[in-house]
């Protein structure tokens, strides 16, 4: 399965993706400073960290909290969590009528045992009906303020139970307007190699357009999968920690230049401040810098700051601090080619199983009482 690189994008209903881009909502991750980061790199979708249908619907102050969007995202995108379609429909309403949200993505690929235990994320899938119902739902809340629903979605809980051609034609039944597939099944987590195979075949399978992801860590990558799958576009995740500019390079590739961004250590640290400085703005600057630390590991992978430097930035509390840190890292110093292509991010091994409800895996279609969803989190990638 091949296709030709176009320059009109990507099309989800109505709306308009210029470069066929996703950025994977990753918890504690893709806020409004992140994604502002990003934008500012390259044209694309950038979509806010994931929050539950129930929490939003019940008015939790902490959901609501995660809605912020900087002044400079025209396109605002969501991704809903929920297991149920009642509150998933009322949620994408609230989204579409109170937040201005011009996109809907709803998550059935989280791997995390706290969301599969409960019947959600990667495990909801197993239930056609109930995927279906939850859909539907969403579709026909969003329907009158044109706002596309797509959704997200792994292979299967394992490869003894794999879900994703069903899912691809509930979304297509559903109203959907495309469906992005990870090519790992939720006991991979995010260990191993992403099957492409599995997306080119759901590509064969459906009409809408499908999204590929999984293990996109250069814009070489992203024009591969493309080709090889005949994917509408890419969804990135991890690929992108530490390294903003990689939406820069993924625009060039699908305008067909070839660009590979290979910055110095001193335009990396610009671009460290840069966020930090995000942060500050969104969040006040003490609680900016300390957001900011998790990011470090990941800007200065490969690079030859030491271990004193690196334990510092670490643990900054101002931006003053942040720069006389930032100024003692060597300007000049090249980019550590040997990282390119190279995973980012969490992996890790697979899982010796995945939790489960009773007797979720016994049917189908049979109805399983499903908890009440709480707390989830994803990585992309």
């Amino acid at each position: 399965m091949t296709t030709t690189l176009l320059p009109d994008g990507l099309r989800l209903g109505g709306l308009h993706v210029e470069t066929p881009v996703v950025l994977a909502p990753m918890a504690g991750i893709t806020n409004a400073a992140f994604r502002r980061l990003c934008a500012e790199q390259g044209a694309g979708l950038y979509v806010c960290e994931m929050i539950t249908s129930r929490g939003l619907v019940e008015g939790d102050q902490h959901t609501r909290d995660m809605l912020v969007f900087d002044e400079a995202e025209r396109v605002r995108s969501v991704q809903l969590y929920g297991t149920d379609p009642v509150y998933v429909g009322k949620a994408v309403e609230i989204l579409c009528a109170e937040h201005g949200v011009a996109h809907v993505d709803l998550n059935f690929g989280c791997p995390v045992p706290k969301v599969t235990r409960k019947g959600g994320g990667g495990a909801l899938p197993w239930k056609r009906t109930l995927l279906a119902a939850i859909l539907e739902h969403a579709v026909r809340a969003a329907t009158p303020y044109g706002v596309p629903v797509t959704m997200k979605t792994r292979k299967g809980i394992d490869d003894d139970h794999l879900t994703f051609l069903d899912a691809g034609r509930i979304a297509q039944e559903s109203g959907c307007a495309a469906i992005a597939l990870h090519g790992r099944t939720v006991v991979q987590a995010y260990s191993g190699r992403a099957d492409w195979e599995a997306i080119g075949e759901l590509v064969a399978a459906v009409d809408i357009p499908v999204l590929g992801n999984g293990d996109v860590w250069e814009a070489a990558d992203a024009v591969r999968m493309v080709e090889q799958t005949g994917a509408a576009g890419v969804v990135v995740g991890r690929g992108c920690l530490g390294r903003p500019w990689l939406f820069r390079d993924l625009a060039a590739a699908f305008a067909g230049e070839q660009v590979a961004t290979l910055p110095t250590l001193g335009e990396v640290r610009v671009m460290m401040r840069r966020h930090a400085e995000l942060l500050a703005t969104h969040m006040g600057e003490e609680r900016g810098c300390r957001e900011f630390r998790k990011h470090v590991s990941w800007y200065l992978k490969g690079f030859s700051a030491g271990g004193r430097l690196r334990h510092a930035l670490a643990l900054v509390d101002t931006l003053a601090e942040l720069d006389a840190l930032l100024a003692e890292l060597d300007p000049a110093e090249p980019f550590p080619v040997g990282e390119l292509g190279a995973p980012r991010g969490r992996q890790g091994s697979p899982r010796a199983r995945v939790a489960l409800p009773d007797g979720w895996l016994d049917s189908r279609d049979g109805v399983v009482a499903v908890a009440a969803e709480g707390a989830a989190e994803q990585t992309g990638g």
